[in-house]
């Protein structure tokens, strides 16, 4: 249901293996390697504002409380972005139709970190993820937005027994004019760019030379407009 195959051929996978050796950092851009229809099942659940929540994280500490983002420096302050909130699925004051409907956007986060979808990745990485020993497997992948006034500035994502990291965009027809796009720190100081488009799917070794990473914030004029992501974190034994 989830998978477009073609994307995911012996070739293919020999070629992400050669694309993941000479490149800095680690990365690789597979466009289209997700079903589109079932992502638009699940780009239309993330429309619903009550699903939504701020998160905020400072380098000092993460998951801060207002009081300690306002003592933080500028500094400081690293993310500010909405984190999708399984929780609300089980709100009153939703109706059964979009119960139901819902159950796809946490159907696909979970099959993120199904034995299938790690086996793929184990695959192309040539490492063996895991989440036998990960505490909280839920919260290493979730749905994340950004509004102009958000931001994500640079950081790394490297930790010990992190292996894997995935960025899959769900922006239906995004401008490039908007800005949003990802950027590694690359090597001898050549940042990449990479634009945020659906159904592109972005997978790096975050412990690799150059992948530190930030956000270019959406340009002022699209202020009625979010970028829309999953990030997957996946680890080792």
């Amino acid at each position: 249901m989830w998978l477009n195959k073609k994307q995911l051929n012996d070739s293919a996978i020999r070629e992400y293996r050669q694309t993941l050796k000479r490149v800095t950092p680690n990365y690789l851009v597979i466009d289209g390697l997700f079903d589109q229809a079932s992502l638009d099942k699940v780009v239309d659940i993330l429309q619903h504002s009550q699903h939504w929540k701020t998160q905020k994280h400072t380098y000092a500490a993460l998951y801060v409380d207002d009081k300690q983002w306002q003592d933080a420096s500028d500094q400081q302050r690293f993310v500010k972005r909405d984190v999708w909130q399984r929780s609300a699925i089980n709100s009153a004051d939703l109706n059964v139709q979009h119960l139901e409907s819902t159950n796809i956007a946490l159907d696909f986060l979970n099959y993120l970190r199904s034995n299938e979808f790690m086996a793929i990745l184990s695959e192309i990485f040539t490492v063996r993820l895991t989440d036998e020993n990960v505490a909280d497997p839920l919260i290493n992948t979730n749905y994340f937005r950004l509004s102009n006034s958000d931001f994500v500035s640079e950081h790394a994502d490297d930790s010990p027994g992190r292996e894997v990291c995935m960025l899959l965009y769900l922006n239906k027809d995004w401008s490039n004019s908007a800005g949003g796009e990802l950027v590694f720190s690359g090597k001898h100081n050549r940042p990449i760019y990479i634009s945020p488009l659906y159904n592109r799917c972005v997978l790096f070794d975050p412990a690799s030379e150059g992948s530190e990473h930030w956000v270019k914030s959406l340009n002022k004029e699209f202020t009625h407009q979010f970028r829309y992501n999953v990030t997957s974190w996946y680890w080792s034994q």
